[in-house]
């Protein structure tokens, strides 16, 4: 066996003897555990455009993955501290082109987003305000750090992590994993002569592949960010067999991403973890807070055969560190 089989074999053995003595459902999350929070554009609803999530580690340290479109910039008030930002990819719903101006503004099919963020992005905007370090792989360091000491920060702030590395920032190590998608970065993100001439020939800027993230937290729980993909081998030899993510935020979304029942394989047969969050759905899945029956999310759901959490905006779910949900489960 190997070292890191030993060694995960020795935290699933801890993790279960947590798990067995775990809080119950509804119960506050306990002090070891991490804390999952989504932030989308209606309260307590999984909506069609909701992509933000903060991780907290039990140390504090305080992830933001994905601000996209619904963060109401650095000012709202669901952020708190934020000590890194992730970004799987450029596009807009998931950097932030455009954002919220408050919560519950439109409706759950159909927010709206009448903050335009360009040509700095969301991210930028959170990240300067939070101080918060932006974590990404590929081509995307070189961008952010501009766009950072453009609006007067420090670039240095925008830190790179490749596939197959690693960086610890705040007891929290972090890594890129590949993803299957693309990752131009749209000319109204650009100033100057190089985005007129991009938006003429109607092509972005190349910025390197996508990317996914593994996160290991202080606790031990692993957890795989899967950014937009379609199904990849790398699922399986790399998140699965190497890092052995106990966790997983999954995009489901269809056309654009896997859809609910090849995400549910990437689940079922080849990562076969403890827990799923559903993401990146594409649809207003919830009312009232309830999963609407015949949405792809209860479809996904229904595919699944470890517990899968529906992300309702401000709701935190808490793990512990063998991917066991301890508070806010369904």
């Amino acid at each position: 066996m190997s070292k890191q089989s030993k060694s995960g074999a020795l935290k699933r053995l801890a993790g279960g003897l947590c798990l067995s003595l775990g809080l119950a459902s509804g119960a506050s999350a306990a002090e070891g555990d991490v804390k999952v929070t989504p932030l989308g554009s209606h309260d307590g609803e999984f909506c069609a455009l909701d992509r933000a999530m903060v991780f907290e580690d039990p140390n504090g340290t305080r992830i933001l993955y994905d601000a996209g479109r619904t963060v109401a910039g650095p000012d709202d008030p669901r952020l708190g501290n934020i000590d890194v930002v992730l970004v799987s990819h450029m596009h807009g719903d998931h950097v932030g082109d455009r954002r919220i101006k408050e919560t519950n503004a439109g409706n759950c099919g159909g927010p709206e987003f009448p903050v335009v963020t360009l040509p700095q992005s969301n991210t930028v905007d959170i990240a300067l305000k939070k101080q918060a370090k932006i974590v990404t792989g590929s081509e995307m360091p070189a961008f952010f750090a501009a766009k950072l000491e453009a609006a007067g920060g420090d670039p240095a702030n925008s830190m790179l992590v490749r596939f197959g590395g690693e960086l610890e920032v705040g007891g929290v190590a972090i890594t890129t994993v590949p993803a299957v998608h693309s990752n131009g970065v749209s000319p109204s993100f650009l100033t100057g002569p190089l985005a007129e001439y991009l938006k003429a020939a109607g092509v972005g800027a190349s910025v390197g592949p996508p990317t996914g993230y593994v996160l290991t937290f202080s606790n031990g729980l692993v957890v795989y960010l899967s950014g937009d993909t379609g199904i990849t081998a790398e699922q399986k030899l790399v998140v699965n067999d190497h890092y052995g993510a106990e966790l997983v935020v999954m995009n489901i979304g269809d056309t654009y991403t896997t859809g609910p029942k090849e995400a549910a394989y990437v689940i079922n047969d080849l990562l076969d973890p403890k827990a799923v969050i559903a993401s990146h759905a594409n649809e207003p899945a919830t009312s009232g807070g309830e999963l609407k029956q015949g949405s792809r999310t209860a479809l996904f759901r229904d595919l699944v055969k470890v517990p899968m959490h529906v992300p309702l905006s401000g709701r935190t779910i808490a793990f512990n560190g063998d991917g066991g949900c301890t508070a806010g489960c369904d």
